[in-house]
């Protein structure tokens, strides 16, 4: 389970264990024989002496003895031959052992062990050539390690904080190339889903108690959308609801790759808070949007979702993000920190008197969890300056009058959740995912949050739509999105027959540098 930046960077930064360890003597490909090759060790080898030395951690930790009649202590072992033994491990295996003992502790973060692997995977490869005659290459008097100036006044560890600090911003660097091309329908990168899996990025959710005590859930199920993505939670045996104070949304990804970019489970993990929720009374921060025969669920106001059970307790957790920065969100923050995101601002246009007022598209989604009821784009959007009331600008899409506006909403809309022995699906609710772009096609407001269907009082005055009327609506800091919905007995759907938006006056003009 990722905790933080990883429960192995965690140890080496808390200090060394003080646990001493006696080890076996093995036989053949062994911790004291004689088959290792000078420079030729294999991954193979790496992974099998890694898992006997956590082995080796288990027997020591139960008390166990080993079958065989030679066991030696590793505290009366020479540290060079220690060293050695090291000095054909890889990265992850080197940051496992250091959480051994004391004395492995320091010995792993020898200089040159480390320089190697530096100077091995991220220094330039391509040399100079040169000829030199056999005489003046004999000739050379070897030089120890000790006095290269890679070594001179470094302190013990330095090469290995470099190699992690550069491993970190090359993957970095790697993900935001990969998030370059922009999809024209939605101002979206296109490769959302393949960035998520490079970079092995995962979602978890921290519960934190009123003692401090925090419980860490992984992701149970992912879903991609077009514009966003739906993480869910559930487990058999959640913490008790009343004692919890707070719950963290969190991005981690592995900070080490492995050799064929495999991401290794057991290896160094990086957090990136997201958000963060009080739990301490839900009828302050959160509002019931739905419920069915077994659970209610819970709103809070950055879209996130708690499903409870009727006879108490917690039964799932569910999130929908949008794709705008959401790589940047969730691997460039820290563990107590969110990411600061930095809007891209159009520049101020002198020439139009109606800068600002013209040019919007909108992109909207209305799913389930990946299953669409409704998608469509909206181009040339305008509006004018009578449309300015109680400092929102009002943005017609859809009109109540224009017939041929009107837009059906496809299959049965509910949300649907599920947990290990039981799931269910929630009448009138679905997820909205709204992306308006500016003139420049710059992502302008973005919008994924789970939004529930109300019963208007007034019925459809329109003749063509006759059924019970809904109306649907969602607020943030940056504006509101009006809906409403009538519902049709004879074909068994919904019309969408009215869709405004409301944007903030003082988010127009911080953006367009306007001054409406």
């Amino acid at each position: 389970m990722a905790t933080g930046r990883g429960w192995i960077l965690r140890q080496h930064l808390r200090g060394p264990p003080e646990t001493p360890l006696t080890v076996p003597l093995f036989k053949g490909n062994s911790v004291m024989g004689d088959a290792w090759a000078p420079d030729s060790a294999s991954s193979e080898q790496s992974t099998a002496l890694t898992g006997q030395l956590s082995r080796i951690k288990r027997m020591h930790i139960r008390g166990q003895s080993s079958n065989s009649s030679s066991v030696v202590n590793f505290d009366r072992m020479p540290p060079e031959i220690v060293m050695k033994i090291f000095s054909y491990l890889d990265a992850e295996s080197l940051l496992c052992v250091g959480c051994v003992k004391k004395q492995f502790y320091h010995l792993s973060n020898d200089n040159a062990i480390w320089y190697k692997i530096y100077s091995t995977s991220l220094l330039p490869t391509r040399k100079k050539w040169s000829i030199k005659s056999v005489e003046e290459s004999v000739a050379e008097k070897p030089t120890t390690c000790l006095n290269l100036p890679e070594f001179q006044n470094r302190e013990s560890g330095y090469w290995k904080k470099e190699y992690i600090a550069k491993k970190i911003a090359a993957g970095r660097a790697a993900i935001i190339r990969l998030l370059k091309p922009i999809n024209t329908y939605t101002g979206l990168p296109l490769k959302t889903k393949q960035a998520v899996r490079a970079s092995g990025l995962r979602w978890v959710i921290i519960l934190k108690d009123r003692h401090g005590k925090e419980y860490v859930m992984d992701q149970a199920n992912i879903s991609f959308n077009e514009t966003s993505v739906t993480l869910s939670w559930c487990c058999a045996h959640w913490p008790s609801l009343e004692t919890l104070s707070s719950l963290q949304l969190c991005g981690v990804t592995p900070v080490l790759l492995g050799k064929n970019k495999v991401h290794l489970k057991n290896g160094p993990w990086r957090r990136s808070l997201i958000c963060e929720y009080a739990l301490g009374n839900l009828t302050e921060e959160a509002e019931v949007i739905g419920s069915d025969a077994l659970v209610v669920l819970y709103r809070f106001d950055q879209g996130l979702l708690l499903g409870l059970w009727k006879k108490g307790g917690i039964a799932f957790v569910m999130t929908s993000l949008h794709c705008h920065q959401l790589i940047e969100r969730s691997i460039l923050g820290s563990a107590t920190m969110t990411h600061a995101q930095v809007p891209d601002k159009a520049i101020l246009d002198d020439v139009d008197p109606e800068y600002g007022m013209h040019g919007y598209q909108l992109h909207i989604e209305l799913h389930n969890r990946g299953n669409p009821y409704m998608c469509y784009t909206f181009r040339g959007l305008i509006w004018k300056r009578d449309f300015i009331k109680n400092g929102y600008m009002r943005l017609a899409v859809i009109s109540y009058k224009n017939h041929n506006q009107h837009l059906p909403l496809v299959g049965n809309v509910g949300l649907t959740w599920r947990v290990d022995a039981f799931e269910g699906n929630i009448e009138n609710c679905f997820i909205m995912d709204a992306t308006i772009l500016d003139d420049s096609q710059k992502p302008f407001w973005c919008i994924s949050a789970p939004v529930n269907m109300i019963l208007s009082p007034k019925p459809s005055t329109l003749y063509q739509y006759l059924g019970p009327k809904y109306y649907v609506s969602h607020v943030d800091c940056t504006g509101k999105v009006y809906m409403e919905l009538v519902w049709m007995e004879e074909t068994n759907e919904y019309y969408v027959v009215n869709l405004i938006l409301y944007f903030s006056t003082q988010k127009v003009n911080s953006w367009f540098g306007t001054n409406y």
